[in-house]
């Protein structure tokens, strides 16, 4: 497995053996010898690589937990578990540098999974489910909880450094010049 981080988890926690994968994208791809492995897209690498990460948790959670009587809370369980092995610097609302996106010193602010990495393993996750036979209603992953606390930590994240996320707006395709011939000119 590729290392992704300056350190090795293995002392951290030796159950987990793929956290590094589901909390980070690379933009190289994995090098494996399967053939099958050559074929897949980067996304889809990544996918299955959170998936049996993911799949690895619930058998080490205490108790262990099967896929079926997974809900939203282990899910926001698993995120904040996350957290731990995160590298965007949260400040907190006491902190000095509180609200500025490039602060001049350092701070002992907490570092934390980023939204935007998150968002995108969830939506990897919710793929990943229904792909393995899960039901589009049963989709721990789309819990409204979840998306409430991807929301949180999107609007928390933001106040923290100062950046405000605004809704993409839809570019709309600029207007062309009708082809229509000009008009005649005026009768004197």
């Amino acid at each position: 497995m590729e290392k992704y981080h300056s350190f090795t988890m293995d002392h951290v926690i030796p159950q987990v053996q793929e956290v590094d994968s589901i909390i980070t994208t690379s933009s190289s791809s994995s090098s494996t010898n399967s053939p099958t492995a050559t074929t897949l897209s980067r996304y889809e690498n990544q996918k299955r690589r959170d998936w049996n990460t993911f799949g690895q948790y619930l058998r080490n959670h205490r108790p262990p937990l099967n896929l079926s009587r997974c809900s939203g809370a282990h899910v926001l369980e698993f995120l904040r578990y996350l957290d731990q092995f995160g590298k965007t610097k949260v400040h907190t609302q006491i902190c000095p540098f509180f609200g500025h996106p490039n602060p001049p010193a350092l701070c002992p602010c907490p570092l934390r999974q980023a939204w935007g990495s998150l968002d995108a393993l969830i939506g990897r996750l919710r793929a990943a489910y229904e792909e393995n036979g899960g039901q589009p209603e049963t989709n721990p992953f789309g819990a409204r909880a979840v998306r409430l606390y991807l929301r949180e930590v999107r609007d928390s994240q933001a106040k923290a450094r100062g950046i405000s996320y605004e809704k993409k707006k839809r570019k709309r395709p600029p207007q062309l010049p009708s082809t229509s011939p000009p008009p005649p000119p005026p009768l004197s």
